[in-house]
């Protein structure tokens, strides 16, 4: 019986496509073989653990198969699905990109429901997709002083790189930030120039967020009139909760109360 195999890769979408690149390298089908994201408190018995360096060169081959053995859209949705924190976002993309490619379920296998593989895919994909849809009517920027615009998030899932080419597109000459504090990843966009994205950068202090006046003056009339037009005889918590999670009013100008 052949050994199972752990590729242990990180959280990120070059751990994983790496994890795959080397899956496909062993030649030895895919049965035994799991890609895993991070380390297991109990390891199994009668297995090896291998650990995984991404290598920016693997994910590129790894990505530009995908896209062009099952199209555009799967690997959106495969790309979306790495940004969930679910724990077995790893070994579901792999068996799906495994199904697509070897077994022959081609552009279609997002469709392969009986796969519970490819249905996580699936779900985590959907998942991420409603999560950016969300973000991307919830973002409130406001104006520092230095003329920057700067937005805090709390997201579920690790989508900063999905909101930025929108944001980038309706604001091309405008110097803005995103900020991820849940995962402390900066999304920077400098005017006229192409966006990218900081990790590791130190928490900007309360003295460098500082509003212009603009801004307060502006964010002023815009709870007033948030206020002003509600009606109290239709007022629905319930219903504005469904619709606007809690999780989202926190980071919104129009709910914060001052």
């Amino acid at each position: 019986m052949p050994e199972e195999k752990y590729l242990i890769c990180e959280d990120s979408m070059e751990g994983v496509f790496t994890g795959i690149y080397d899956a496909y390298a062993f030649r030895e089908g895919h049965e035994h073989l799991h890609i895993q994201i991070g380390e297991e408190e109990n390891l199994r018995l009668f297995a090896s653990y291998l650990y995984i360096t991404p290598d920016l060169v693997k994910t590129r081959k790894v990505a530009e198969t995908i896209q062009k053995r099952l199209g555009t859209d799967v690997y959106m949705s495969i790309c979306r699905a790495l940004s969930t924190e679910d724990a077995g976002k790893g070994q579901a993309v792999y068996r799906t990109v495994v199904d697509g490619i070897t077994n022959g379920s081609g552009r279609r296998v997002l469709e392969n429901s009986m796969n519970p593989y490819v249905d996580t895919v699936f779900r985590l994909s959907r998942c991420a997709a409603n999560e950016i849809h969300r973000l991307m009517e919830f973002i409130r920027f406001q104006e520092l002083k230095q003329g920057i615009l700067y937005s805090r998030i709390g997201a579920k899932c690790n989508v900063v790189s999905f909101l930025m080419p929108h944001f980038a597109d309706r604001l091309p000459l405008e110097n803005f930030i995103i900020y991820d504090e849940k995962r402390e990843l900066y999304g920077v966009h400098p005017a006229g120039k192409e966006w990218y994205l900081v990790s590791g950068m130190e928490r900007k202090t309360e003295d460098e967020l500082l509003m212009s006046e603009k801004e307060e003056a502006y964010q002023e009339l815009f709870t007033m009139f948030c206020q002003t037009i509600a009606i109290k005889d239709r007022k629905n918590l319930k219903l504005q909760q469904q619709m606007l999670p809690l999780r989202f009013q926190e980071y919104m100008v129009e709910f914060v109360k001052k």
